[in-house]
């Protein structure tokens, strides 16, 4: 046996998997927080929320709160999943009515 002539195994994989387009996609479309309508809080005080929480103006809060009471509904904030996450979570701290949608 020669010294020299050292032989060494190296494994490499046989195919390389691309990542597919639509799964790109999937990760790339952003996690929605929704604020629902509740009969239950003031108009004043889920602007106050927006504000303090989204740091919104006051006008930009009014907008989204009117459009929770007069839709049902409105997105306020929109980001990963853990971000999404840490705003219902926020949000259900100040009671209200939040939840998280995968954006279409």
């Amino acid at each position: 046996m020669r010294d020299d002539l050292t032989m060494r195994a190296v494994i490499a994989p046989s195919e390389v998997r691309e990542v597919e387009g639509q799964e790109e996609l999937e990760h790339e479309r952003p996690w929605l927080v929704i604020v629902w309508n509740d009969p239950v809080n003031l108009m004043s005080y889920v602007t106050w929320v927006f504000q303090k929480l989204f740091n919104y103006s006051r006008p930009h809060a009014t907008k989204l709160m009117l459009q929770v009471h007069h839709e049902g509904r409105a997105v306020v904030s929109s980001g990963s999943r853990e971000k999404a996450e840490l705003d219902c979570f926020k949000l259900h701290g100040y009671g209200l009515w939040a939840t998280m949608s995968k954006s279409d």
